[in-house]
């Protein structure tokens, strides 16, 4: 408690004075204007979010990017935006770092939309930590600008919005460039009966030029990376006393997230990644007005697990198998307990649009968008070490041919001109996704070819969307827009196999209606009020549907085919300031969401089932308080802070009562961000920044207490520092710290501990 009191009576001090100082301050106008509570954003490179509805849109630039974030991967940019966590283990982590949202956890990947250039980077294949957006098709150094759409409200958007979209622009250069960049990254890692160092370091090079009717970007980039341990092979202590076993020593006491004792044997699933990045842009302009832009993206993951045994014997040596003695007490190891993994993967993305952008009547976009899982491979032993360091049985998880498409068509008409009575825009989308994943044994784990089927699961689903939207000057001062989305929804080819049957689902098809509405009113030069409200459906995905498993009798267990789609409707009501030297945003939001997806008990069946199923019903309300303002009080001094206080609940849920009335997963009660940069020259910069997150909980009934221990998820207080000085115009560097206070914190698996970074970097 002495934290968040410590933490609000900051952020609140921090928003007060620098309030006060940015009356009498000189502002510098390079912030977006806003008007009607619209968010209009200028360059060369405009963003896809559709900015004339007037709700909360945040973003931060290229600029920003580099002078105060100690950014390694795409996702860093978000890292200080209000309400928004994701949830990065490690550089390079590209199966976990899942964007959790205003009243979504990190446990809902589908519930939110990530695009780079309107290309869709979300991976609506499932819904969970391992379905996390494809980060990597980004890197850092691309990066114009990022912006995000909070909540539902855009009719040009489908269900999975209903937490935020948000939109990556990438660089188009109007003239010839060249960047390079190195980056370093070093970390002092001490838990349980782990103490050593990892790093990671990071090369990118990019061109860029634009010669009469072409222009082309080139980004190529290469990290290598070491994380630190996830996972820990536990063991509960036994009661009976006994001899057997070999003896050893090293097991770290411990408590699991319910304070319960047990023992930590070892540590487990330590990646070392590395990672290759391409990014290839061309774009011709028919005419000044008509542009064709084609989008290339290639991404290539290999990453080895290890683990790191706690235990010796009489001798010294590490034990990784057989039945050991602890403290007069034997325990068993499984060959799972140490885990290791080869993991190689190759990811395409293609992309191609042609936009007019006239400003006048009439302007029009078409585009299409393919995710192409190349090769998806998982090598994984099933004998214990020290056996299978050098090969052995093991099995082999291959989901290449995995991926999705997408094509949209739009229209704008503006009948009276950009400045008009009236802005409608329509358009028709279909995204389309297929999941093919197969396990198969193999008598070498690290070089062996596929033998028989363990296990198998594969299935399509698919959405076709009309939608419309008309923004309306009403009257002098008020603004609106409503918009109405149509959706038809529909799952195919659904099987689950296991080694020797394979059950087949039948089809599905639904459609659904989502209407938008919002609302601006410009009560003065310096006041606006918005209003918002929309529904969103957002789909069972693939997996969901599908992974499960097959019993002896082929009968499908663990998954329901028949689970019904999320229904959400979201609002929220908006004050905005906009002060001498930037903007104090106060939102009301709440969200109510029936059939909720979560991976839960039935306990209205015997025996019970765990696997996903549907929530009733899921409420959510709260307040996010926003404030950001340049050369505050003195010349050079930017601020950023919020705060954002939510009460999430499940109100109903039939299937598992205990969770009644309980905190929804991962969903803190207090969140808190705040940046302080100081230019003191055009050529030394300086940002202190910090994040906090209150408490939660992992599971629906909230019995995990502990979140400071393996697989529980605390809350944080952690301090970032970064410093940047521009040698001369073409070469600068940059050093930083992230949690700079070394706080140990979790979600599930332990989250980075004190890191410092440096960077090198050229631009022409």
């Amino acid at each position: 408690m002495q934290t968040i009191r410590t933490t609000l009576a900051l952020t609140a001090l921090a928003t007060a004075v620098a309030s006060a100082f940015a009356q009498d301050a000189t502002p510098e106008d390079t912030s977006p204007v806003r008007n009607l509570g619209t968010v209009v954003v200028t360059g060369s490179n405009p963003t896809s979010l559709p900015t004339q509805i007037p709700t909360t849109i945040e973003g931060v630039s290229r600029e920003e990017i580099a002078r105060s974030i100690n950014a390694f991967d795409a996702e860093d940019a978000l890292k200080y935006l209000p309400s928004l966590l994701v949830r990065k283990r490690y550089i390079g982590d590209y199966n976990h770092a899942v964007l959790s949202t205003r009243a979504s956890g990190t446990g809902n990947s589908a519930r939110s939309a990530v695009y780079a250039d309107g290309i869709l980077l979300s991976n609506y294949l499932g819904n969970g930590a391992s379905f996390a957006p494809r980060w990597g098709m980004v890197s850092p150094e691309e990066i114009e600008r990022v912006d995000v759409l909070y909540g539902p409200f855009s009719a040009a958007y489908g269900g999975n919005s209903v937490g935020a979209v948000v939109d990556y622009v990438t660089r188009m250069p109007t003239r010839f460039e060249a960047h390079a960049k190195f980056s370093y990254a070093r970390q002092p890692f001490a838990l349980y009966g782990t103490d050593t160092t990892y790093s990671g370091r990071q090369g990118s090079i990019a061109l860029g030029n634009r010669a009469g009717r072409w222009s082309w970007y080139l980004d190529v980039s290469r990290a290598d990376s070491e994380g630190q341990p996830l996972t820990f092979p536990t063991r509960y202590p036994t009661a009976a006393v006994s001899s057997a076993g070999t003896p050893v020593t090293g097991a770290v006491a411990g408590q699991d997230r319910t304070y319960r004792d047990w023992l930590i044997l070892g540590a487990a699933t330590q990646y070392h990644t590395q990672q290759d990045h391409v990014k290839a842009k061309l774009a011709y302009d028919f005419s000044p007005t008509l542009r064709a832009t084609y989008v290339f993206g290639w991404w290539k993951n290999d990453s080895q697990g290890r683990p790191q045994s706690y235990l010796r014997n009489g001798a010294g040596q590490p034990v990784y198998s057989g039945t050991v003695n602890i403290g007069g007490r034997a325990y068993t190891l499984a060959p799972t307990d140490f885990n290791q993994s080869n993991e190689a993967l190759q990811h395409y993305m293609h992309g191609l649009t042609v936009k007019s952008h006239t400003k006048g009547v009439f302007d029009w976009e078409m585009a299409a968008s393919l995710y192409d899982y190349d090769q998806d491979i998982l090598r994984a032993p099933t004998i214990a070490l020290p056996a299978a360091a050098g090969g052995g049985a093991g099995r082999i998880v291959d989901a290449g041919g995995t991926g999705w498409n997408t094509f949209a068509a739009k229209g704008i008409w503006r009948p009276e001109g950009m400045h008009g009575a009236h802005i409608a825009e329509f358009g028709y989308q279909r995204e389309s996704y297929k999941l093919r994943s197969i396990e198969n044994a193999t008598t070498d784990w690290i070089s062996g070819a596929p033998g028989a089927r363990n296990q198998a699961f594969s299935g399509r689903t698919g959405i076709d969307a009309l939608y419309a939207q008309d923004t309306w000057k009403l009257a002098p001062g008020w603004k609106t827009v409503l918009g109405l989305r149509y959706e038809r929804w529909h799952a195919r080819d659904g099987r689950t196999s296991n080694a020797t049957s394979t059950v087949a689902q039948g089809s599905r098809h639904d459609a659904y209606f989502s209407p938008k509405a919002a609302l601006a009113f410009q009560a003065n030069d310096d006041w606006v009020l918005k209003a918002s409200l929309g529904r969103a459906v957002r789909m069972p995905t693939v997996s969901e549907l599908y992974q499960g498993g097959v019993n002896g009798a082929g009968v499908l267990i663990n998954n329901d085919p028949n689970l019904k789609p999320e229904r959400s409707w979201t609002g929220e009501l908006t004050a905005e300031r906009k002060l001498e030297a930037g903007l104090l945003r106060l939102t009301a939001f709440a969200e109510r969401t029936r059939d909720a997806l979560y991976s839960q008990t039935n306990v209205l069946v015997t025996p019970n089932v765990t696997n996903v199923q549907n929530v009733d019903r899921i409420a959510t309300h709260g307040l996010e308080l926003a404030y950001a303002a340049t050369d505050v009080g003195v010349a050079g001094l930017d601020l950023n802070a919020s705060a954002t206080w939510t009460d999430s609940a499940i109100d109903r849920n039939d299937k598992f009562p205990a969770s009644v009335g309980k905190r929804q997963p991962r969903i803190p009660d207090w969140r808190a961000t705040g940046q302080a940069t100081y230019r003191m020259s055009d050529r030394l910069a300086a940002t202190l920044a910090a994040r906090y997150s209150g408490r939660q909980y992992s599971t629906l009934d909230n019995t995990d207490p502990n979140g400071f221990a393996y697989q529980g998820t605390s809350k944080y207080f952690t301090t970032d520092l970064r410093v940047t000085y521009r040698i001369d115009r073409r070469w600068s560097v940059a050093a930083g710290i992230d949690n700079l206070n070394d706080y140990k914190y979790w979600n599930f698996h332990p989250y980075p501990q004190r890191t410092y970074v440096a960077e090198l970097k050229f631009d022409l």
